[in-house]
């Protein structure tokens, strides 16, 4: 009867934890590096590095919470793609909040009956936004939606085209000074 061969166990060194870490070098080069690059209508271009993207969501988190937002809660979001949709949704990531979508082609009654489906607390909207070279009200057709949305009870502006907005004092602020209020660097995404 032939004899089954035998497997010797050898000892594979493991790799000591440090090793399985990147170093703070490589960190510092990915957080220069642009994690992301936005083209507009009319071909200015902005962009964000790694560094930069996570200091904005920190800020809009920031902002967020300050606003009364808590985990489990939902906020609205109605903006074109801009950098501060994606800014927005790493905020509500980091806050384990629900980001709701709102598409910028809706209805004022459209863009109600969602805020309502969803519960939204806070709804993040531009002032205007650009198609095919028109300017979009985004904030007049807000305001028209929170007519019968007794439950939002702040509204974050951001600003991306220079036109008149109607404003209620109390519930609508801008973006800008929101996230400009937190000057001190704030703790990473996993702190």
């Amino acid at each position: 009867m032939p004899f089954a061969p035998v497997r010797k166990k050898t000892a594979v060194p493991r790799s000591s934890r440090t090793e399985e870490l990147p170093t703070l070098a490589a960190d510092t080069r990915r957080a220069a590096r642009v994690a992301l690059r936005w083209i507009s209508e009319p071909d200015c271009t902005e962009e964000l590095t790694h560094a930069e993207l996570l200091d904005q969501a920190a800020r809009a988190a920031a902002a967020l919470t300050r606003l009364g937002v808590r985990a489990g809660d939902r906020v609205a979001v109605h903006l074109p793609l801009v950098p501060e949709s994606v800014i927005a949704t790493l905020a509500c990531g980091r806050l384990d909040v629900v980001r709701a979508s709102l598409p910028v082609g809706l209805r004022p009654h459209e863009l109600r009956e969602r805020i309502r489906e969803v519960d939204a607390k806070v709804v993040i909207t531009a002032d205007a936004g650009q198609h095919r070279g028109e300017p979009q009200p985004l904030k007049r057709q807000v305001d028209r939606a929170l007519a019968g949305c007794p439950g939002v009870r702040s509204v974050l502006v951001v600003h991306r085209l220079a036109c008149p907005v109607s404003w209620t004092p109390g519930r609508d602020l801008w973006w800008h000074d929101e996230l400009g209020r937190y000057t001190e660097p704030l703790p990473g995404p996993y702190s």
